[in-house]
């Protein structure tokens, strides 16, 4: 049953016309799932402003009425940020009818854009203006502008160019009181007190609802260096990533640290992907490099590295893509890594991040530990080991029921985020806190921090209407 009274969920469905809302259930079963199946949410209206004025609109009813809102953009969150719990009291906001391109200055290299433009409409925009976009995920087919810029997204070129938030020059933010803050500024140099924008980038729509941003763009890269190495552990993929970065000046934009476990579930469950190495090794890294100039000198790079590489032992073989359309298959694998190990059964999904130079001793730490515990547990650790994220997802034994592994959970996790803070790192590297870590948060954050969350939060939202029970509680 709905708690929200029907003249109410009227007055929301009027701001944005008949366009603009569904309480279909069939319609509205997509928005109250992430993918993950972990999350069940109720909602008893979802609407799809169709510009900043009706997001505020719907704002000041809420905030007027006391009325919690969701927003939500490309519902691929993979901590449950974007879900609706399941009172059916609560209204999702999806901004996805907010897909604007609003301008490109190709000579400030800046290209704003509404928060509900889908990343990759935005990567394909920059490209034909002669420009590069690096946000590059898994999901920027889906995922939204402002959920990447709500949760602070990393991607696969963080070690060059930064998370989203180094990507971010100005943000148009709808307040919780349904006034608009337009920061829409595209200036690389403001110094005139507190840098707001910071505040709403991470924040998950708790203090306010994204609207519209200013990004930077940057030169297209005119070549690529793209290998497939096989590496002996996690501490020669680090040597191999420090000796690159010194031999490359500064063209290292993507370094991932594959785990045989991994290349084998996405050989089996993606037809697609091959190995890309004859002979079977413990684990891959796959490196990128990227160059202004189309002259080899980007291959030249590459294959010195390798080469030496090789002599000091660091690199056991390598294939380079001759291609792009082998680029993009290498790049397939590591894409596909995720999802691969879905149809392996359940796993426990980890998102950390260490010092660089700490993650191979957190691999082996971890997985110890967590094999002490669950024998016969499968450790699939993998991803952006360059900026010392990896997501350590321990996949269950074989001859488990998924239920049975997944009921493991807290026990798990816990044991991997002890390890983590051991290490001075985070439980949340790129993906958030969400439903999930909202409360397990507060053992690894000092109480001053979780205080001056919790009074930020209030501050900027006193009634509580944006996704409460998200990222801090109050």
């Amino acid at each position: 049953m709905t708690h929200l009274a029907p003249d109410l969920l009227d007055r929301f469905r009027a701001i944005v016309g008949p366009k603009g809302w569904t309480s279909d259930p069939t319609d509205l079963a997509p928005h109250l799932v992430e993918w993950r199946d972990l999350y069940q949410g109720a909602t008893p209206l979802l609407l799809k402003p169709a510009s900043t004025e009706e997001v505020a609109a719907i704002v000041k009813l809420a905030s007027e009425t006391g009325t919690k809102l969701v927003p939500q953009g490309g519902n691929t969150s993979l901590v449950g940020g974007g879900i609706p719990f399941d009172t059916n009291d609560e209204i999702i906001v999806s901004l996805t009818r907010m897909n604007r391109v609003r301008a490109i200055d190709v000579l400030n290299d800046t290209i704003t854009v509404d928060a509900g433009c889908v990343l990759q409409q935005v990567q394909n925009a920059a490209r034909e203006a002669g420009r590069l976009y690096p946000m590059s995920i898994g999901s920027e087919g889906s995922c939204t502008i402002g959920g990447n810029l709500s949760t602070n997204a990393g991607g696969n070129a963080v070690l060059r160019y930064g998370n989203s938030r180094d990507l971010v020059l100005g943000l148009e933010v709808v307040l919780a009181d349904g006034r608009i803050w337009n920061g829409l500024r595209g200036l690389r140099k403001d110094n005139t007190g507190y840098d707001l924008k910071d505040l709403f980038i991470g924040a998950e729509g708790t203090l306010g609802i994204i609207t519209g941003a200013v990004l930077k763009l940057y030169p297209l890269p005119k070549a690529y260096g793209t290998a497939f190495t096989a590496v002996p552990s996690p501490q020669a993929a680090i040597e191999l990533l420090s000796l690159a970065k010194d031999l490359s000046g500064g063209a290292v934009t993507g370094f991932e640290l594959l785990p045989r476990i991994g290349l084998d579930f996405v050989v089996k469950h993606t037809p697609s992907c091959q190995d890309p190495i004859a002979d079977r090794h413990p684990w891959y890294v796959l490196m990128e490099l990227s160059a202004q100039r189309d002259d080899g000198s980007i291959d030249a790079v590459l294959e010195s590295l390798l080469e030496q590489g090789l002599e000091r032992g660091l690199v056991l073989d390598a294939a380079i893509a001759q291609s792009e359309a082998q680029r993009a298959a290498f790049w397939k694998i590591r894409e596909a890594m995720s999802g691969a190990q879905k149809p392996e059964g359940g796993s426990i999904k980890c998102d950390i991040s260490v010092p660089v130079s700490s993650m191979p001793a957190f691999i082996e730490k971890a997985t110890k530990a967590v094999e002490a515990v669950i024998p016969g547990v499968r450790i699939v650790a993998f991803g952006h080991i360059g900026d010392g994220n990896v997501h350590f997802n321990p996949s269950q034994p074989v001859d488990w029921k998924r239920e049975d592994f997944l009921a493991r959970w807290d026990e798990v996790s816990t044991i991997i985020h002890d390890i983590a803070h051991g290490f001075n790192g985070s439980i949340s590297a790129e993906h958030g806190l969400g439903r999930m870590k909202v409360d397990e948060i507060t053992h690894y954050k000092s109480a001053l921090e979780i205080e001056l969350m919790q009074r930020i939060k209030r501050d900027f939202d006193p009634n509580n209407i944006l996704n409460p029970g998200k990222v801090v509680r109050v």
